[in-house]
């Protein structure tokens, strides 16, 4: 018989979260505050919900783990890490419980990374009877924020260490906060202060392909939505990177204007523009990436519906985006 963990046990460590949800069911993460939650539009709670680039992290010496869950239809896998080294995907659609075992009888440092899409909340973890749990050793990774649409998300990569923002994490040794919600990265302001009030180290902002596919926001609003949100993130993030990227390639929407006369190639300047008028006013470390240079027509291929990569085309955008952000991941 295995011990049982509750998921609110200080010893283990969420991560990527921006708030917790504790309730007679168990604990589920959020990714807004949840207390806040009425203030945010509902399309964007329901992907706030789902726990897109967070990971649970303790030390134990158990040989096994088992999961308690509740059970949803559709919802991605969980990748299990032991000392840095994936050992095991796991499904978790229609299913209320995942057992993994080999893990060894040492102690170790164990990772869950759980489901990109779906929401997910944990009853409870049992290990070993005889098995200690401990907090996950300290670790100053730089912390990374990263805001964009369902290509951040990335609802159709393999498994949740397979994104393109877990790749890039796990590569730079990055603690990643994941803010990427299909279908609704619009420039919420709600979404900036939520930013702006999160320790970061860097911030980078994937923008453009929501606003175009919406229509949410013209000619007049898009750029000044784009200033009033870095803005807002500057009001704490005083001196942090903030880097902003624009659309990656996309067949049929690159010239197409859409209903309020915007085209991606359109929206790819405006960024640019705005990343301009902000090193003219004296933000020395803001800094514009073109989405065309992290993934572009060669790729086409990689687009299964012509807008969201496949678990390769995550794999090449992570590694453009490495070497983008690369310049500014390190710190005195």
């Amino acid at each position: 018989m295995g011990k049982n963990i509750n998921p609110d046990d200080t010893r283990l460590k969420w991560k990527g979260v921006v708030s917790t949800e504790t309730t007679n069911a168990g604990v589920m993460p959020w990714r807004i505050p949840f207390t806040q939650k009425d203030l945010f539009a509902w399309q964007l709670v329901e992907r706030a919900a789902m726990p897109a680039g967070v990971r649970l992290e303790f030390g134990s010496n158990t040989s096994y783990l088992e999961m308690f869950f509740d059970s949803i239809p559709d919802r991605s896998p969980v990748d299990i890490f032991c000392d840095g080294d994936l050992l095991a995907t796991l499904p978790t659609a229609n299913l209320n419980f995942l057992r993994v075992e080999n893990l060894g009888s040492q102690n170790k440092a164990i990772q869950i990374w759980l489901p990109q899409w779906g929401e997910l909340r944990i009853k409870k973890l049992v290990i070993e009877n005889d098995a200690i749990l401990t907090e996950p050793k300290g670790r100053k990774d730089t912390k990374w924020v990263t805001y964009g649409s369902s290509i951040t998300q990335c609802r159709t990569a393999d498994s949740p260490s397979q994104t393109w923002p877990a790749l890039v994490a796990r590569k730079n040794d990055l603690d990643l906060t994941c803010m990427g919600y299909g279908g609704q990265c619009h420039l919420d302001p709600m979404i900036a202060r939520t930013i702006r009030d999160l320790p970061a180290d860097i911030i980078s902002l994937c923008l453009g392909i929501n606003i175009y596919s919406a229509s949410s926001l013209n000619q007049r609003t898009f750029q000044s939505g784009i200033l009033g949100f870095v803005q807002i993130l500057r009001e704490k993030h005083i001196d942090a990177p903030i880097i902003v990227m624009s659309p990656i390639y996309s067949p049929g929407r690159e010239e197409t204007l859409n209903e309020v006369g915007m085209t991606l190639q359109v929206m790819r300047s405006e960024i640019a523009d705005s990343v301009d008028i902000l090193k003219g006013l004296g933000d020395v470390n803001i800094h514009y990436v073109d989405g065309l240079d992290i993934f572009d027509n060669q790729y086409e291929n990689l687009l299964p519906d012509n807008l969201h990569p496949n678990n390769e085309g995550y794999s090449i955008m992570a590694n453009n985006v490495s070497d983008s952000l690369a310049p500014y991941l390190y710190f005195e």
